[in-house]
Protein backbone atom coordinates (compact mmCIF):
# COMPACT_ATOMS: atom_id res chain seq x y z
CA UNK A 1 0.00 0.00 0.00
CA UNK A 2 1.39 3.41 -1.21
CA UNK A 3 2.17 5.79 1.90
CA UNK A 4 3.98 8.93 1.93
CA UNK A 5 5.32 10.78 5.22
CA UNK A 6 5.00 14.60 5.38
CA UNK A 7 3.96 17.48 6.73
CA UNK A 8 1.93 20.68 6.24
CA UNK A 9 1.58 24.30 7.52
CA UNK A 10 -1.73 25.16 9.59
CA UNK A 11 -1.89 28.40 11.03
CA UNK A 12 -0.52 27.16 14.58
CA UNK A 13 2.79 25.79 12.40
CA UNK A 14 3.99 22.33 10.96
CA UNK A 15 1.23 19.47 11.30
CA UNK A 16 3.31 15.82 10.76
CA UNK A 17 0.93 13.69 8.42
CA UNK A 18 1.01 10.59 6.53
CA UNK A 19 -0.96 9.74 3.84
CA UNK A 20 -2.35 6.27 2.39
CA UNK A 21 -3.77 5.27 -1.26
CA UNK A 22 -4.44 2.43 -3.34
CA UNK A 23 -2.08 0.43 -5.42
CA UNK A 24 -2.20 1.64 -9.23
CA UNK A 25 -3.83 4.49 -10.50
CA UNK A 26 -6.09 7.38 -9.06
CA UNK A 27 -7.36 9.92 -8.30
CA UNK A 28 -9.43 8.88 -5.70
CA UNK A 29 -11.56 10.15 -3.13
CA UNK A 30 -9.98 12.01 0.02
CA UNK A 31 -10.72 11.21 3.76
CA UNK A 32 -8.86 12.71 7.31
CA UNK A 33 -9.03 10.05 9.51
CA UNK A 34 -8.66 11.21 13.28
CA UNK A 35 -7.34 8.88 15.70
CA UNK A 36 -8.55 8.64 19.30
CA UNK A 37 -7.20 9.97 22.42
CA UNK A 38 -3.60 7.79 21.66
CA UNK A 39 -3.17 9.79 18.86
CA UNK A 40 -1.53 8.68 16.04
CA UNK A 41 0.45 5.03 16.64
CA UNK A 42 1.01 2.21 14.31
CA UNK A 43 -2.50 0.56 14.90
CA UNK A 44 -3.71 3.90 13.08
CA UNK A 45 -0.84 3.61 10.17
CA UNK A 46 -2.47 0.23 9.64
CA UNK A 47 -6.20 1.27 9.91
CA UNK A 48 -5.33 4.32 7.26
CA UNK A 49 -4.22 1.76 5.03
CA UNK A 50 -7.13 -0.30 5.22
CA UNK A 51 -9.55 2.58 4.25
CA UNK A 52 -6.90 3.19 1.65
CA UNK A 53 -7.30 -0.12 -0.03
CA UNK A 54 -11.23 0.47 0.06
CA UNK A 55 -10.33 2.77 -2.76
CA UNK A 56 -9.46 6.08 -1.07
CA UNK A 57 -6.83 8.68 0.03
CA UNK A 58 -6.35 8.71 3.37
CA UNK A 59 -4.34 11.69 5.25
CA UNK A 60 -3.55 10.53 9.00
CA UNK A 61 -2.59 13.88 10.40
CA UNK A 62 -1.20 14.43 14.30
CA UNK A 63 -3.44 16.30 16.30
CA UNK A 64 -1.22 16.77 19.05
CA UNK A 65 1.43 18.64 16.80
CA UNK A 66 1.52 21.57 18.95
CA UNK A 67 2.87 19.69 21.56
CA UNK A 68 6.09 18.92 19.56
CA UNK A 69 7.75 15.74 19.67
CA UNK A 70 5.60 13.92 22.37
CA UNK A 71 6.23 10.95 24.44
CA UNK A 72 4.02 7.65 22.17
CA UNK A 73 1.14 6.40 24.20
CA UNK A 74 0.56 2.84 25.05
CA UNK A 75 -3.70 3.22 24.70
CA UNK A 76 -3.44 -0.35 26.53
CA UNK A 77 -2.08 1.04 29.92
CA UNK A 78 -2.41 4.46 30.35
CA UNK A 79 -5.47 5.10 32.23
CA UNK A 80 -4.37 2.99 34.49
CA UNK A 81 -1.78 5.03 35.24
CA UNK A 82 -2.48 8.06 37.09
CA UNK A 83 0.00 10.01 35.49
CA UNK A 84 -0.55 8.67 32.31
CA UNK A 85 -4.15 9.09 32.50
CA UNK A 86 -3.25 12.71 33.86
CA UNK A 87 -1.24 13.58 30.44
CA UNK A 88 -3.62 11.81 27.83
CA UNK A 89 -6.60 13.80 28.98
CA UNK A 90 -5.08 17.03 29.16
CA UNK A 91 -3.68 16.59 25.52
CA UNK A 92 -6.75 15.13 24.48
CA UNK A 93 -8.29 18.45 26.22
CA UNK A 94 -5.80 21.00 25.17
CA UNK A 95 -7.43 20.26 20.66
CA UNK A 96 -10.32 22.96 20.76
CA UNK A 97 -12.89 22.70 18.36
CA UNK A 98 -11.83 26.27 16.94
CA UNK A 99 -8.34 24.45 16.27
CA UNK A 100 -9.71 21.16 14.65
CA UNK A 101 -11.63 23.45 11.89
CA UNK A 102 -8.58 25.65 11.47
CA UNK A 103 -6.51 22.46 10.89
CA UNK A 104 -9.29 20.90 9.14
CA UNK A 105 -9.18 23.62 6.53
CA UNK A 106 -5.28 23.00 6.05
CA UNK A 107 -5.81 19.12 5.35
CA UNK A 108 -8.50 19.86 2.84
CA UNK A 109 -6.45 22.10 1.07
CA UNK A 110 -3.46 19.61 1.18
CA UNK A 111 -5.55 16.98 0.16
CA UNK A 112 -6.81 19.30 -3.05
CA UNK A 113 -3.70 20.05 -4.23
CA UNK A 114 -2.37 16.49 -4.47
CA UNK A 115 -3.08 14.83 -7.83
CA UNK A 116 -3.83 11.96 -6.77
CA UNK A 117 -7.18 13.14 -4.96
CA UNK A 118 -10.24 13.88 -6.69
CA UNK A 119 -12.84 16.20 -5.91
CA UNK A 120 -13.22 19.50 -3.68
CA UNK A 121 -14.83 17.69 -1.28
CA UNK A 122 -13.94 15.49 0.92
CA UNK A 123 -14.48 12.49 3.66
CA UNK A 124 -14.12 12.47 7.49
CA UNK A 125 -13.91 9.61 9.81
CA UNK A 126 -12.77 9.30 13.70
CA UNK A 127 -12.73 7.27 16.71
CA UNK A 128 -13.11 8.78 21.01
CA UNK A 129 -11.92 11.88 20.39
CA UNK A 130 -11.69 12.03 16.78
CA UNK A 131 -15.40 10.73 16.32
CA UNK A 132 -16.07 14.17 18.28
CA UNK A 133 -13.87 15.78 15.60
CA UNK A 134 -15.41 14.59 12.77
CA UNK A 135 -18.78 16.08 13.70
CA UNK A 136 -17.05 19.54 14.78
CA UNK A 137 -15.39 19.31 11.33
CA UNK A 138 -18.40 18.70 9.63
CA UNK A 139 -20.31 21.72 11.05
CA UNK A 140 -17.50 24.06 10.95
CA UNK A 141 -16.14 23.54 7.12
CA UNK A 142 -20.04 22.91 6.01
CA UNK A 143 -18.78 23.38 2.20
CA UNK A 144 -15.77 20.96 2.11
CA UNK A 145 -17.18 17.71 3.83
CA UNK A 146 -19.29 15.38 2.22
CA UNK A 147 -19.16 12.77 4.17
CA UNK A 148 -18.76 12.42 8.38
CA UNK A 149 -18.61 9.26 10.38
CA UNK A 150 -18.16 8.81 14.19
CA UNK A 151 -17.33 5.76 16.16
CA UNK A 152 -17.32 5.72 20.06
CA UNK A 153 -17.42 9.15 19.36
CA UNK A 154 -17.44 10.99 23.01
CA UNK A 155 -18.87 14.43 23.40
CA UNK A 156 -20.93 14.91 20.56
CA UNK A 157 -23.53 16.26 22.90
CA UNK A 158 -22.15 18.58 26.02
CA UNK A 159 -23.59 21.56 28.17
CA UNK A 160 -20.99 23.59 26.16
CA UNK A 161 -21.52 26.44 23.89
CA UNK A 162 -19.50 24.34 21.64
CA UNK A 163 -21.29 21.46 21.43
CA UNK A 164 -20.87 19.52 18.32
CA UNK A 165 -24.85 18.77 17.89
CA UNK A 166 -25.76 22.36 18.39
CA UNK A 167 -24.02 22.71 14.33
CA UNK A 168 -26.57 20.79 12.98
CA UNK A 169 -28.03 23.57 11.03
CA UNK A 170 -24.62 23.92 9.33
CA UNK A 171 -23.48 20.58 8.08
CA UNK A 172 -24.16 19.71 4.59
CA UNK A 173 -22.85 16.25 4.84
CA UNK A 174 -24.30 12.87 5.11
CA UNK A 175 -23.49 11.92 8.64
CA UNK A 176 -23.08 8.49 10.51
CA UNK A 177 -22.52 7.97 14.38
CA UNK A 178 -21.68 4.68 15.57
CA UNK A 179 -22.17 4.67 19.78
CA UNK A 180 -20.98 2.21 22.29
CA UNK A 181 -23.05 0.20 24.36
CA UNK A 182 -22.79 1.43 28.07
CA UNK A 183 -20.61 4.83 27.17
CA UNK A 184 -21.17 7.58 29.48
CA UNK A 185 -19.63 10.04 26.83
CA UNK A 186 -22.11 9.12 24.09
CA UNK A 187 -25.74 7.69 26.20
CA UNK A 188 -28.82 7.18 24.44
CA UNK A 189 -30.20 10.74 25.94
CA UNK A 190 -27.06 12.05 23.95
CA UNK A 191 -28.23 9.88 20.75
CA UNK A 192 -31.78 11.58 20.78
CA UNK A 193 -30.79 14.99 21.21
CA UNK A 194 -28.53 14.36 18.45
CA UNK A 195 -30.95 13.02 16.41
CA UNK A 196 -33.56 15.57 16.67
CA UNK A 197 -30.91 18.52 15.76
CA UNK A 198 -29.96 16.89 13.02
CA UNK A 199 -33.59 15.97 11.58
CA UNK A 200 -34.51 19.75 12.53
CA UNK A 201 -31.93 20.41 10.13
CA UNK A 202 -32.36 17.94 7.20
CA UNK A 203 -29.04 16.68 8.04
CA UNK A 204 -28.76 12.63 6.30
CA UNK A 205 -27.91 11.23 9.01
CA UNK A 206 -28.28 7.64 10.65
CA UNK A 207 -27.49 7.00 14.29
CA UNK A 208 -26.50 2.98 15.26
CA UNK A 209 -25.75 1.00 18.26
CA UNK A 210 -22.31 -1.40 18.43
CA UNK A 211 -23.18 -4.37 21.08
CA UNK A 212 -19.65 -3.64 21.86
CA UNK A 213 -18.07 -1.10 24.23
CA UNK A 214 -16.24 2.33 23.57
CA UNK A 215 -13.18 1.73 22.22
CA UNK A 216 -14.74 -1.40 20.03
CA UNK A 217 -13.28 -0.18 16.38
CA UNK A 218 -9.47 0.50 17.28
CA UNK A 219 -7.16 -2.89 17.34
CA UNK A 220 -4.90 -2.21 20.17
CA UNK A 221 -7.57 -0.86 22.77
CA UNK A 222 -8.65 -3.35 25.22
CA UNK A 223 -11.96 -3.29 24.90
CA UNK A 224 -11.52 -3.65 20.83
CA UNK A 225 -14.19 -5.75 19.33
CA UNK A 226 -13.64 -7.87 16.07
CA UNK A 227 -17.23 -8.55 14.73
CA UNK A 228 -17.93 -4.57 15.77
CA UNK A 229 -14.96 -3.95 13.52
CA UNK A 230 -15.91 -5.54 10.77
CA UNK A 231 -19.32 -3.72 10.89
CA UNK A 232 -17.55 -0.44 11.26
CA UNK A 233 -15.87 -1.07 8.11
CA UNK A 234 -18.95 -1.96 6.50
CA UNK A 235 -20.71 1.00 7.12
CA UNK A 236 -18.15 3.67 6.69
CA UNK A 237 -17.45 2.52 3.61
CA UNK A 238 -21.37 2.31 2.59
CA UNK A 239 -21.78 5.88 3.71
CA UNK A 240 -18.32 7.06 2.25
CA UNK A 241 -19.29 5.06 -1.56
CA UNK A 242 -22.47 6.69 -1.87
CA UNK A 243 -21.21 10.70 -0.87
CA UNK A 244 -17.22 10.80 -2.20
CA UNK A 245 -16.84 11.89 -5.53
CA UNK A 246 -14.41 8.98 -7.39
Amino acid sequence: MPNLTDSLTTPDGRCPVQSFTPDGDGPWPGVVMYPDAGGVRDTFYQMAAKLAGFGYAVLLPDVYYRHGHWAPINIATAFGDANERKRVMSMMDSVTSDMMASDAGAFFDYLAARPEVAGERFGVCGYCMGGRTSVVVAGRQPDRVAAAASFHGGGLVTDTADSPHLLADRIKATVYVGGAENDASFTPDHAEQLDKALTAAGVEHRIEWYSAAHGFAVPDNPPYDAAADERHWTAMTEVFGAKLAG
